[in-house]
Order: structure tokens, then C-alpha cells, then sequence
């Protein structure tokens, strides 16, 4: 119960690397921003960054490709590339959500 309530008070940092305002990047930010509000209700610091202003900064990520989420906190390290849209793949990888067993999926 004790692990429940420590996960209950995490404090995700993420950062969301887009490219202007084109319909992607409109589309991960948006998309980013109700996981957050639905899943991490207060609990998390989202800052969007546009490379195309700063360049530099998306160069000491080591961005490639845009959108780009990084979970900064809690650790490990995360990156996300895409509009944000797969929600579940999302919550998986924020640790927000567990896979469900691979033999509920079997036939």
C-alpha cells in the first residue's frame, strides 16, 4: 500500500519537442496534454519546446525526429516519437498503465 501511495505522488517532468505549428505537432500536443490531465491529474510539469526557434536545445537531446516526448522523471529516461496518439503505448511506457498478461491475448 505504501508503493501504491509513493507511485500516487510522482511527479512526471516531460518535455515535447515539435516542429512549428503543423498538424502533427498541434495533434501531439494536444493528445499529450489529456493523457496528462486524465492520468497524472496535477501531478506532472509539461514543457513544449519548438525546434525550429531552438534548435540548440533539441541538438543536446539528441532529437531526430518530431514530435518527440521525452519522461524525464521519474527515471529511467523515456522518448516517445509521434503525435502522441497511441494512448496505451503511452501509459505503458509512463509506467502509468501495465501490460496486460501476453496469455489474455492468446486465442
Amino acid at each position: 500500500m505504501v508503493a501504491a501511495a509513493a507511485h500516487a505522488a510522482t511527479r512526471y517532468v516531460l518535455r515535447l519537442y515539435v516542429t512549428g505549428s503543423t498538424p502533427h505537432s498541434t495533434r501531439a500536443i494536444s493528445n499529450i496534454r489529456k493523457i496528462c490531465e486524465e492520468h497524472l491529474d496535477g501531478r506532472y510539469d509539461l514543457e513544449v519546446i519548438d525546434i525550429s526557434q531552438y534548435p540548440s536545445l533539441a541538438k543536446g537531446e539528441q532529437i531526430i525526429a518530431a514530435p518527440t516526448l521525452i519522461r524525464k522523471l521519474p527515471l529511467p529516461l523515456r522518448r516517445f516519437i509521434g503525435d502522441m496518439s497511441q494512448t496505451q503505448r503511452i501509459l505503458l511506457g509512463l509506467d502509468l498503465r501495465k501490460a496486460e498478461s501476453s496469455s489474455a491475448k492468446l486465442p
